[in-house]
């Protein structure tokens, strides 16, 4: 009985089991069913090809050409809606059986926040050319120069740099404006205007905003015809706190030599040529001097570890940056630390702000002692001859004129500067009713130099035909260079300190669909310059003090010697005074318009100018915000824009540059003693006034495709006027024969185009990339000045062999700086000897400086392109970077003197060179022979990351990463490398003082706690 209970109640239970698995099943099977719906964008524009997705799950859909999906679904499952150009959005499964799914365009470009001068500003309310740049899109590598970070990086910016850790680059933006100085960019950072850049650490920056128009530029006034960069390092953040770490070490070799003969080639050529080497030359020797100049393998690191927070009233941010660079020339190296803090703390419910922003960096650099003649030196030298004696000591052939052993000239002297840089900034910030900020920014800049050089006791071999070998500009020659006895030793320290204070009121309003942003300021500078001294001695016991100890120096028992106090005119102080007032107005941000006025007085011009006045004005119309623009599907965004401008220019000059000056003129006898006697040197120019550059600027802002593809184009026509210029005139017209005036004008004339784009982004894989391309014409327009109107002016003298007085380049109306004016070169005659085109058509080896010489194009490049592409692969990343300058020539004055054949028997000459006879005294005459294209192809940079998250407790991310640097050229120039300085007014050259570019292998690591 008892068990047929049990057997029952098993059987009732088994029942009730599979009644309850019936009912589950059922109930799910009823849940789950078909799920429609429609996806457009803000404008209420279908969408295809979003991706719909079952969160969790691997069944997903898309949506067709209409924007509709279909998807299998039950209630709390969750839907992802994701597509590239829009922010993911998810949506939970209800009830409901049809949806209607808005996503939002993820264009940050337009939400992001540009910093202006004065101010900030949305990107979409911009009616102004500005290209920012973020940390991640800034150049990689090891990197000393601030400017190199944005090489490629930004449409019309042309930078330029060698392999030498101590030398900035070449900065030039649309175009050379001028003659008068390099023309570099005006540079801000951190709201401190004029900052010198050697204060940032790249792992600091934030962001870098690149100034372009005169409408963004205009508000700068007389700094800001070259353009202006922003510079914002990084701050912390409310209620979090952070610390980073990051580091890399690099290796560097040589990228590129010179192609010069060894001691085999160069035997069998002067064999060939029935000549032959000096016996005191011939040792048996084969010497590569570039490589005995030249370390085998330089060495880089950088370290860099910040501290970020804040709490609810305050923010900090504190960094310290060490890095160090070996030059590849043996005696050249940089080691510098920047420390930098920035505290902001709020007042009065946060409508009161304080910030504090101190940077100070400390820079040792030591430079190769005569660089620009090491390297002349060691190109030229003989291969067989030796480094050293059997002795150990230097082998010198002083029988040979202005032959000397470029390791005996640097390892037998020293080239040292220490520069500092301190830059302070307090402002205040106070909001106010009515939409009304005011500010107050007070800043100080002090940067000092302490220099030394010593050339040790060996230099008293130099007695004789010892040449400096200067880069090539206007005015400039080689000079001949003397050295004391016993060691000469050189010593200055100098400081210039800037003081500035600007304080500005912003009303910012808005009034229904009206905003109005509205600036009103005022500034005050005190730049004090060249405040320090220099001195020299000579006549040393021991070279061991070297330049630290002057006064164990005797000079004066060396009749001949004059102690070096440095040149007149090194002292200047330059007060400035600044109004400005800027209103930008938009209706419904679709209609906008930017007005700017600023006005300028400094105590450097002319008593009759001390003031100048820079305007500009922008209009800008959102046709992507237009009605009739609604029911299209290609432009996600469309801004034209349109702008016109009036910059100044005050680089170049002094405080005294309109003033009479008067200088030494020798001695003259009274009352029986030789007293010092004084003359004018410049005469004085009451109406000297700044460079005027007035810029128009068209502009139309895109985004393609639902923002997938967006970009810029910008065309723009840039006029400089009134050319700072120091004019020589006879002495009976002005005192001393010397005046500074404005004269001349220089044309610019450009288009640029930069594309950005994310044509995939998906969970796993990514890819981003973006082209930038820039042209540029340049053009000389007028030479004319008060104190004359020369019809050109010839300049760029190397002063290569039996070449005296031929020069490279002219100034000439109609042609752009940097055009090169030579010799036409037209082939062999029948003894092998060199000809050349006169200006009637006919054939000569005897052609004259000047009367036959040819226009044989220019430095400037027609086209500058970059493309950079980014592509992510679950933790893996990895950057490609691509750098083009297309169309530039290169005068190869290195090749023309490194062919001189007729001296192949004690100096070094190229293989190139080979073919030409040695009684061809004419061979390496400057001429187009040695004018080559200066384009080139480069794959700048390659580095490959892996991100590892949360890898230890209290460590959030560690990446780390290996990078290439200067990986290959594509370039049919024959010279080291043709990437040659683009700054001043003798752009192109390559004359003997190119430092060798290098490649670069660097391993790095990020972390992040």
């Amino acid at each position: 009985m008892r068990l047929n209970l049990t057997y029952a109640k098993s059987r009732c239970m088994a029942l009730m089991l599979f009644c309850a698995l019936i009912f589950s099943m059922q109930f799910t099977y009823a849940q789950e069913g078909r799920i429609t719906g429609t996806v457009s964008d803000s404008k209420g524009i279908s969408i295809p090809g979003v991706t719909v997705a079952i969160k969790g799950t691997s069944k997903a859909t898309s949506t067709q050409v209409n924007g509709s999906f279909a998807i299998t679904a039950k209630p709390g499952d969750v839907l992802v809606f994701t597509s590239v150009g829009y922010n993911t959005k998810e949506v939970a499964v209800t009830e409901a059986k049809s949806y209607k799914v808005e996503l939002a365009d993820a264009n940050q470009a337009l939400k992001e926040i540009v910093v202006v001068g004065y101010g900030t500003s949305s990107r979409k309310t911009l009616s102004s050319s500005i290209t920012s740049i973020k940390p991640e899109d800034l150049n990689k590598g090891s990197i000393s120069d601030v400017g190199q970070l944005l090489q490629g990086k930004v449409a019309g910016l042309n930078i330029t740099a060698s392999g030498d850790p101590n030398k900035s680059s070449a900065v030039v933006l649309r175009g050379a404006s001028t003659v008068n100085s390099p023309g570099s960019p005006y540079y801000v950072i951190d709201g401190i205007p004029g900052a010198d850049i050697a204060s940032v650490a790249p792992n600091d920056i934030a962001s870098m905003e690149v100034l372009k128009d005169a409408a963004a530029t205009a508000i700068y006034g007389n700094k800001a015809s070259s353009g202006v960069v922003m510079i914002t390092t990084r701050r912390g953040k409310k209620g979090t706190s952070q610390v980073s770490y990051s580091g890399y070490a690099g290796m560097e070799k040589v990228s590129s030599t010179l192609k010069l003969m060894n001691s085999d080639q160069l035997r069998t050529y002067l064999a060939a040529n029935n000549a032959s080497f000096k016996p005191a030359d011939d040792l048996g020797a084969n010497t590569d001097w570039m490589k005995a100049i030249e370390r085998s393998t330089a060495y880089s690191q950088n370290h860099n570890i910040s501290l970020t927070g804040g709490g609810e009233h305050g923010t900090y941010a504190a960094s310290l940056n060490y890095f160090k660079k070996d030059g590849i020339l043996s005696a050249s190296s940089l080691e510098r630390v920047i420390g930098r803090l920035s505290v902001e703390q709020y007042a009065l419910n946060d409508n009161l702000k304080f910030s504090l922003n101190i940077a100070n960096s400390t820079s040792n650099s030591n430079n190769e002692p005569l660089q620009n003649v090491v390297l002349l030196q060691a190109a030229k030298h003989l291969p067989v001859s030796p480094v050293l004696n059997a002795d150990g000591s230097y082998f010198e052939d002083f029988g040979t004129t202005g032959y000397f052993n470029p390791l005996g000239i640097a390892n037998n002297a020293q080239d040292n500067t220490k520069y500092n840089v301190l830059t302070g900034g307090f402002n205040t910030e106070l909001k106010l009713p009515l939409g009304l900020k005011y500010n107050v920014n007070l800043s100080y800049q002090k940067t000092s130099s302490l220099h030394g050089e010593y050339y040790g006791a060996y230099y008293s071999k130099y007695s004789s035909g010892f040449y400096n070998n200067p880069d090539p500009a206007i005015g400039v020659a080689h000079s001949l260079v003397t050295f004391g006895t016993n060691g000469t030793a050189y010593r200055s320290d100098y400081s210039n300190t800037t003081k500035t204070l600007e304080t500005f009121l912003t009303w910012d309003k808005q009034i229904g669909d009206h905003s109005i942003n509205a600036v009103l300021g005022y500034t005050y500078q005190d730049y004090v310059y060249g405040e320090g001294f220099q001195t020299s001695s000579t006549n040393f016991p021991t070279d061991n003090v070297g330049f630290n100890n002057l006064a164990l120096g005797n000079p004066y028992s060396i009749p001949s010697y004059r102690i070096n106090q440095g040149a007149d005119l090194t002292y200047g102080r330059i007060l400035s005074i600044s109004d400005f007032f800027r209103l930008n107005y938009n209706y419904k941000e679709k209609y906008l318009l930017q007005g700017s006025i600023r006005r300028d007085g400094s105590s450097a011009f002319g008593a009759n100018n001390y003031w100048g006045y820079f305007p500009s004005v922008g209009v800008a119309w959102r046709i992507s915000e237009e009605s009739f623009m609604k029911n299209q599907s290609l432009f996600s965004d469309l801004k034209l824009r349109v702008s016109y401008g009036v910059t100044g220019n005050s680089g170049g000059i002094g405080a005294y540059t309109a003033k009479l000056v008067y200088g030494s003129a020798g001695t003259y006898y009274n009352s029986g003693v030789q007293a010092a006697a004084y003359s004018p040197i410049q005469g004085a120019n009451e109406n000297l006034k700044w460079e005027r550059t007035a810029t128009t600027n068209i502009g139309l802002d895109f985004g393609l495709f639902h923002n997938v593809v967006s970009g810029s184009i910008d065309v723009y026509n840039k006029n400089t006027s009134g050319m700072l210029f120091r004019y020589n005139v006879s002495p009976t017209l002005v005192p001393g024969g010397a005046i500074w005036a404005n004269g001349g004008s220089v044309n610019n004339k450009g288009i640029e185009l930069g594309l950005g784009a994310e044509p995939v982004k998906q969970k796993d894989f990514g890819w981003k990339t973006s082209v930038t391309v820039a042209y540029n014409k340049n053009k000389v327009t007028s030479l004319v000045s008060p104190y004359g109107s020369s019809d050109s002016t010839r300049y760029s003298d190397p002063e290569g062999p039996g070449q005296t007085n031929a020069t490279l380049q002219i100034l000439k109306v109609g042609y752009p700086i940097g055009q090169f004016f030579a010799y036409k070169y037209a082939g062999k005659d029948a003894s092998g000897n060199s000809l050349f085109y006169k200006k009637d058509g006919t054939t000569t080896t005897t052609p004259g400086i000047g009367t036959d010489y040819f226009y044989l194009g220019d430095a400037q490049p027609k086209v500058l392109l970059s493309w950079s592409n980014t592509f992510r692969y679950k933790n893996f990343d990895l950057n490609v970077f691509f750098r083009s300058s297309l169309g530039g020539k290169i005068f190869d004055a290195t090749r023309a003197d490194l062919s001189y054949t007729a001296a192949a028997n004690i100096n070094n000459i190229l293989v190139s060179a080979g073919n030409d006879k040695i009684s061809d005294l004419k061979n390496s005459y400057y001429s187009d022979r040695y004018i080559e294209s200066g384009s080139y192809v480069r794959l700048d940079n390659a580095t490959l990351g892996y991100n590892i998250k949360t890898p230890f407790k209290n460590v959030a991310n560690i990446r780390i990463y290996v990078s290439g640097n200067n990986i290959a050229t594509i370039t049919g120039y024959k010279g080291i490398d043709p990437e040659i300085n683009q700054g001043g007014v003798a752009p192109g050259i390559d004359y003997n003082n190119f430092y060798p570019k290098t490649r670069t292998l660097m391993l790095g690591a990020n972390v992040t706690f």
